[in-house]
């Protein structure tokens, strides 16, 4: 579980980060900003951060890139990129960013279920473990509800009086009656994004270069963003930029959130699948009720802090399910006798912390542990 921390506090730092995006993206949908040309820069930006620093960093340890690789990492870029995020943004414009915020929440339950599809995870009802991943991504998703639609008492925290959106209230309009295509638009970004971590999990396996990889999604990203915003927006003028709101949005979301943490992201989901990685997008509502209440004025309601313990309990829930599991795995690993299959293994390298989980796959098969050993290279 040592190693279970670091990416716990990788994947806080993450949602951290996220939650900043929403408060920039509110403020740049309110300067007027087109979101699909706020997209094409964000991949931009992101590329020309990233790209430099997967050529340095992994010039001596990159694979060779081969067809499947590069197929992969296109459809990273689409279902991770263009896809969920102009979708994401195009129901904030027709509905707005607390109903869009909150549909974010069906990414666990859509990425666990497409993880039991694809034989990532198991079910396992039987096991206290199985039962404690569907209870605490049931109760993350609950909270994370509970928190957008019921608000409750006001509750006056800290009240800073700052409201970064005072300026430009009225600068764009977000009512719209079409509810019912902005549902369609948020359930499809949030299965497109569980799509890519799905895929994501497989990149990692197969092209194990973290920076090369998002460097590579990123450009995948932004060549299909800037494609499709030229196709729908040809004037110029709305592509000008000056040192304003707009241009520190798309520095911000296309440096840091796309280049920095989508890389840190990529190896959260090798250390521990896409759905140890999605159960943490819920808390992102938590934080960034914290940060609006901090920088644009908005109450803190008591529906929000109700909300935001069940969020903290399904959280501890999964991750404690996901502990138990990987001590049952280790423990079964290191019970399996090596020397039945002719092998012989050295006692010191057996000791090392890498060593279980490269040598070893333990799949679950029929309510049973089958135990499939994978030689060394």
């Amino acid at each position: 579980m040592e190693g279970t921390k670091a990416v716990v506090v990788a994947m806080v730092v993450v949602q951290v980060v996220f939650a900043g995006v929403n408060i920039f993206y509110k403020l740049a949908l309110n300067d007027g900003m087109d979101t699909r040309i706020l997209i094409a820069y964000r991949y931009l930006f992101a590329t020309a951060f990233l790209a430099p620093l997967a050529f340095y960093l992994e010039r001596k340890s990159r694979p060779e890139m081969t067809w499947k690789v590069l197929i992969l990492i296109f459809f990273s870029g689409f279902f991770g990129g263009t896809l969920s995020q102009n979708l994401y943004l195009s129901c904030i414009r027709l509905t707005s960013a607390t109903f869009a915020s909150a549909m974010t929440n069906l990414i666990p339950a859509m990425t666990f279920i497409l993880a039991i599809i694809f034989r990532l995870e198991s079910l396992e009802i039987g096991s206290i473990s199985g039962r404690a991943k569907i209870f605490g991504t049931l109760t993350g998703v609950g909270g994370a509800m509970l928190l957008t639609f019921y608000k409750g008492v006001a509750i006056a925290i800290w009240p800073t009086h700052i409201d970064l959106l005072d300026s430009h209230r009225n600068a764009v309009d977000q009512s719209s009656s079409d509810h019912v295509t902005g549902s369609v638009l948020a359930i499809t970004s949030c299965l497109s994004y569980a799509v890519w971590l799905i895929i994501q999990d497989k990149i990692c396996k197969v092209y194990p270069c973290h920076y090369s990889s998002t460097a590579l999604l990123c450009l995948m990203a932004a060549v299909q963003s800037v494609a499709y915003a030229f196709c729908v927006e040809r004037t110029m003028s709305s592509w000008k930029m000056g040192f304003d709101i707009r241009f520190l949005t798309v520095a911000y979301s296309g440096v840091v959130a796309s280049g920095l943490i989508l890389t840190v992201m990529s190896w959260c989901i090798k250390k521990k699948g896409p759905l140890f990685a999605s159960v943490f997008n819920p808390l992102m509502l938590v934080i960034v009720a914290l940060l609006s209440s901090l920088l644009l004025n908005e109450k803190l309601h008591l529906g929000s802090v109700i909300g935001s313990a069940l969020i903290v309990v399904g959280l501890y829930v999964v991750l404690w399910g996901k502990g138990r599991e990987v001590g049952k795995v280790r423990e079964t690993a290191e019970n399996y006798d090596l020397s039945s299959m002719g092998i012989v293994v050295d006692s010191a390298a057996s000791n090392t912390t890498g060593f279980q989980e490269e040598k070893k796959q333990i799949i679950h098969l029929g309510g049973e542990w089958e135990h499939r050993l994978i030689p060394p290279k």
